[in-house]
């Protein structure tokens, strides 16, 4: 295959613009924002650099190739899905297979043929598109579970890249993956790359624990660590390093612009809102299964029901972004949440005056970092999660010291955020308590606390991740 001019070329599902269709018809783009973006921007634009991804509507014609467009310097090479696609390539196998088995199977997996047949030929689409678009010897790094399959795909059709890959959500365990059909296709396509990165430890040594299992690969792992440790996979055609590396924010960003006078305005006018309590518990979430949204609700009923929280003085606003909702988990997710909600104010609530404020759409991150900037405790109850984000948004945003943070212990964010108040989330009295001893905090305590979270965000940010993952890609070029 002809090589492209790209010297540099990120692979995701999606491209950081969307495409939009106007009312007569013309195709117009626009940015969505994401600490993915900000982190490699600058890079791309100094290399030559191109972001291969969906461009986040349904097309027909697949068949189609379409034409690179540029946005400020950066070339942006969409890859097409149809609707079928978008069913059983995206809602399907990756989001109704892989996603809850990844998340320790909270929900159960659906195994279905066409779902992974679909998933193959979209992967291949990706990494053909890939081919076409990255110069000789270009570095290629690959993002997230939706394309597994792309890097070995990328190797048959370009043996002269350099291929990274970063998986975004927790890797599982040998047990739960060994549940998976096609589980040795996709190790196979993972061992494509030139390196492959995972928030933790765990999951870089699971990995390799699956590669010597499934494939009898000779595996180094007794040395895996977060920056700079790396254990080792050798196959027939080349050596893969595997290595932890921790994503972040653009945490600078977030803690300048948590200091604006508009952002510290805003945030006075949400107490106001509330009726000015004396404490506010806030939860930020996609609406989904695996956040632990129904876990906080239930113990903060229970911490009324004990009068342990004062309804009078104590509200909890819950941010929930709509997430998938063709999806059936979702669906009842959402209808199970709305009756909880219910049921506290129907409880504890009073006329206009609420003791769960519930938000079910997006909200901007101007109107975001006000929300974090106004809540007394985040709550972060995941059941599972990668990493976790919005804990160190947070943090980010808490310039003033104040605030804290409630962090479940399996977000990958608590390996990092230890003087959170870590939880067990299948622990409703543990969670209570952490909850209960985060509204009381004294003020030294809280100011410990934070000043401590703030070092640990603050200097490891998404640009720091960044530059460890592509400096460890090009020592194996170097190799």
């Amino acid at each position: 295959m002809a090589p492209g001019s790209a010297d540099f070329v990120v692979v995701a599902n999606r491209l950081p613009v969307d495409q939009v269709i106007g009312p007569g018809g013309e195709t117009g783009w626009k940015r969505s924002p994401g600490g993915l973006v900000t982190a490699l921007e600058p890079l791309l634009r100094q290399q030559r650099g191109a972001w291969i991804g969906w461009p986040g509507i349904a097309q027909d014609d697949t068949a189609a190739v379409d034409e690179p467009v540029f946005l400020d310097g950066i070339e942006m090479r969409p890859v097409r899905l149809d609707g079928t696609d978008v069913a059983q390539y995206y809602e399907g196998f990756s989001n109704a297979t892989l996603w809850p088995l990844y998340h320790d199977a909270i929900v159960r997996p659906e195994y279905h043929r066409p779902w992974w047949d679909r998933y193959v030929a979209v992967n291949r689409r990706f990494a053909q598109a890939t081919a076409a678009t990255a110069a000789p010897g270009a570095t290629v790094w690959v993002q997230d579970y939706q394309l597994q399959l792309v890097p070995r795909m990328l190797r048959e059709l370009r043996p002269d890249v350099t291929i990274g890959f970063f998986m975004h959500i927790p890797f599982p365990p040998v047990e739960l993956f060994m549940q998976l059909p096609w589980r040795t296709e996709l190790i196979e396509g993972l061992l494509g790359a030139d390196l492959v990165g995972f928030h933790l430890p765990g999951g870089a040594q699971n990995f390799m624990i699956l590669a010597r299992k499934l494939l009898a690969a000779e595996v180094s792992r007794g040395t895996v660590g977060v920056r700079g440790r790396f254990g080792t996979v050798r196959t027939a055609s080349h050596t893969v390093k595997v290595g932890a590396f921790p994503i972040s924010i653009d945490a600078a960003a977030l803690d300048q612009a948590a200091r604006a006078r508009e952002v510290r305005r805003r945030a006075r006018e949400l107490r106001a809102d509330l009726g000015n309590p004396g404490k506010i518990l806030l939860g930020v979430d996609r609406l989904d299964y695996t956040k632990g949204i129904d876990v906080r609700l239930r113990a903060f009923a229970e911490l009324l029901a004990e009068d342990r929280v004062d309804p009078a003085d104590t509200v909890l606003i819950q941010l929930a972004t709509p997430s998938r909702e063709r999806v059936d988990s979702y669906r009842l997710l959402r209808n199970d949440i709305e009756r909880q909600v219910g049921r506290i104010n129907g409880e504890f609530g009073r006329v206009a005056h609420p003791v769960v404020s519930y938000l079910h759409r997006a909200v901007p991150q101007h109107e975001l970092i006000a929300y974090y900037a106004a809540a007394d405790v985040m709550l972060v109850t995941a059941l599972r999660d990668g990493m976790n984000l919005v804990a160190k948004e947070y943090v980010a945003c808490r310039g003033d010291l104040g605030g804290a943070l409630v962090l479940s212990e399996f977000t990958g964010a608590a390996a990092e955020l230890r003087q959170a108040y870590l939880v067990n989330p299948h622990d409703l009295d543990d969670v209570k308590d952490a909850m209960a001893a985060a509204l009381s905090q004294s003020p030294e305590q809280g100011r410990l606390r934070m000043r401590a979270l703030r070092r640990q965000v603050l200097t490891h940010d998404v640009n720091r991740w960044a530059r460890a993952f592509l400096a460890a890609l090009g020592s194996v070029r170097g190799a």
